[in-house]
C-alpha cells in the first residue's frame, strides 16, 4: 500500500454510510492519480443468482455521459455491412469475423448481429459472453437496425448485468461536478429499481458503495438518494 492510500485509509471511517452528497465528495476527494478516473457504482441486490428469473440485466443513457469511445463491432451478412460501415461500426464482417471471434478476438466494447446471423453468432457465447460483450435482442444488439443500434452504442449507452447479487458500472468521470455525479447515479439507481424481479421480498437494494478507479470504495446510505 503505498502511501497516499495509507493517508486515506487511516484519516476516514469506512465503516460507516455517507449521505449522497458526502459520499460524492469523498470518491472525489480519494481521486487523485494524475488520469482522470472512473467513478464506479456497486450495487448488493437482494436477488437469488441461481434464479435466472432473477438476473437484472439492461442498458441505459445517463444524463452526463462518460464521453468514452465505444469501439463497436458488428457481425452481418455481406448485403447489411456497408450500411453498418457507414452508420459507424469500427469492425465488420459475417462468417470470417465469427471465426476470428471465436479464436478469442474480442478487441472491441459492443457486439451487434442481425437476427439472420445469430445462429452462427451463438456458438460464441463462451467468448464474449464472460465479457458481458455477448448481442441479446432485449438489449437491442441483436436487430436489423443496424444504424440505430450503433448510434445508440456511440452515443454513450452503457449496459449492465447482475453478477451474483451485484451490479457494477462506471457512472462518472472524477473530472464531473458534484451535481452531475449525482444525477449519474440517481438515475442509475432509479433504473435497476425498475428492474426489480416479481416474487422479490423486502427491500431490492442492500447495500450500494461507489469508489474511484483507484481509490477504496464509500458506503452510501441509501436513504439519502433520491428517487426512494
Amino acid at each position: 500500500m503505498n502511501k497516499r492510500m495509507k493517508n486515506i485509509m487511516t484519516q476516514n471511517d469506512f465503516s460507516k454510510s455517507y449521505n449522497l452528497v458526502d459520499a460524492i465528495d469523498l470518491a472525489k476527494k480519494f481521486s487523485t492519480t494524475k488520469f482522470d478516473e472512473t467513478i464506479d457504482i456497486c450495487m448488493n441486490l437482494n436477488i437469488d443468482p441461481k434464479n435466472g428469473e432473477q438476473n437484472v440485466r439492461g442498458k441505459l443513457k445517463l444524463p452526463k455521459s462518460l464521453g468514452k469511445l465505444v469501439k463497436v463491432c458488428v457481425i452481418v451478412s455481406e448485403n447489411k455491412q456497408q450500411e453498418a460501415k457507414e452508420a459507424g461500426a469500427d469492425i465488420v464482417g459475417s462468417d470470417e469475423l465469427v471465426e476470428k471471434v471465436e479464436g478469442g478476438f474480442t478487441d472491441f466494447d459492443r457486439c451487434i448481429a442481425t437476427p439472420d446471423m445469430m445462429s452462427k453468432v451463438g456458438k460464441l457465447g463462451k467468448v464474449l459472453g464472460p465479457r458481458n460483450l455477448m448481442p441479446n435482442p432485449k438489449l437491442g444488439t441483436v436487430t436489423n437496425d443496424i444504424k440505430q443500434a450503433i448510434e445508440d452504442a456511440k452515443a454513450g449507452e452503457i449496459e449492465y448485468k447482475s453478477n451474483e447479487t451485484l451490479v457494477q458500472a462506471g457512472i462518472a468521470k472524477s473530472s464531473f461536478t458534484k451535481e452531475d455525479i449525482k444525477k449519474n447515479i440517481e438515475f442509475f439507481v432509479e433504473k435497476i429499481s425498475k428492474d426489480r424481479p416479481s416474487g422479490i421480498k423486502g427491500d431490492f437494494l442492500k447495500k450500494l458503495c461507489i469508489s474511484p478507479t483507484m481509490g477504496p470504495g464509500v458506503n452510501v446510505d441509501i436513504n439519502s438518494i433520491d428517487r426512494l
